[in-house]
């Protein structure tokens, strides 16, 4: 078992500390918000830092999940001044390839590693250990990591250098965001042409339209219910940054566009903390 430090304990980082805690590794964890970080101890085995670089001392990993660049940035600038020689930083918060491509070199400079490894599978993917980790960095270094983030994940893949993992989560918001916006479209047109949506979905979710999007929202969507996690202003800044890097780099998303300028409608209509499927808001 190794000793982990965790930072950040929102609804990803919180079950998934304890799923690390729980594991049997010696877990210290830090959330800038310290209740937070009590209240984890109440439930979980480890300890409460009251700073980052308290809580990375002598720890062989050391994991975040945070905001956006500038809260990755802040971590990592006290993270890798205190962490021991040859630890590991693994960030799962999703923020730019470019930020990652940075942090890795400065940890190489600081004889420590970094593994860009953001997450899709939302808060019922943390609590249930369920999510998919999608990793960029040294291949050496995420071998060394790769079993214990099993901890807390179905599927954990490293697809290439630093970056690699930042950019896949990019293709991943992408698919999402056409997925919603289409099953969206269809619980609407199914309510307007007269059916029953819930009948409708259980026949077409047996075919060809199938989706995960599809089992697990369609219902919520059709009762106006929009509290399931992963809320619009996350997917916004998930967008931002997916249609930065395709700036950059030549690609043609003109559907994300238009769906990052719907969720700005949604967000209009005071939805800024409602879960991406709200996206059927606009159209009712």
């Amino acid at each position: 078992m190794a000793k982990l430090a965790f930072i950040g304990l929102g609804r990803m980082g919180y079950p998934m500390a304890g799923h690390l805690s729980r594991a049997g590794h010696t877990v210290v964890v830090f959330n800038r918000t310290a209740t937070r970080a009590q209240h984890w101890v109440g439930e979980y085995a480890g300890k409460a830092s009251s700073t980052i670089a308290e809580a990375v001392r002598g720890a062989e990993f050391v994991f975040s999940c945070v905001g956006d660049d500038p809260d990755i940035q802040a971590v990592a600038t006290v993270a890798f001044d205190r962490m021991s020689p040859g630890a590991i930083f693994v960030d799962h918060t999703t923020g730019s390839a470019a930020l990652a491509e940075k942090l890795s070199e400065e940890a190489v400079g600081r004889a420590v590693a970094f593994i860009d490894a953001p997450v899709s599978g939302g808060e019922a993917g943390a609590q249930k250990g369920q999510l998919t980790v999608m990793c960029g960095g040294d291949e050496a270094a995420y071998a060394k990591v790769e079993p214990v983030m099993r901890a807390y994940a179905k599927m954990v893949k490293r697809l290439g250098p630093a970056g690699a993992g930042q950019k896949t989560k990019m293709v991943n918001q992408i698919c999402i965001a056409g997925l919603v916006q289409g099953l969206a479209e269809a619980v609407h047109f199914a309510e307007k042409a007269g059916l029953d949506p819930a009948e409708v979905i259980d026949v077409i979710s047996k075919g060809a339209a199938q989706s995960w999007q599809m089992e697990n929202r369609a219902a919520t969507m059709h009762e106006r219910k929009f509290d399931f996690g992963f809320a619009v202003e996350w997917m916004r800044k998930d967008l931002r940054i997916a249609l930065a890097e395709a700036r950059a780099n030549g690609a043609q998303l003109p559907v994300t566009a238009l769906v990052d300028q719907f969720y700005s409608e949604v967000e209009r209509l005071g939805g800024k903390r409602w879960d991406t499927s709200s996206l059927i808001a606009r159209l009712s």
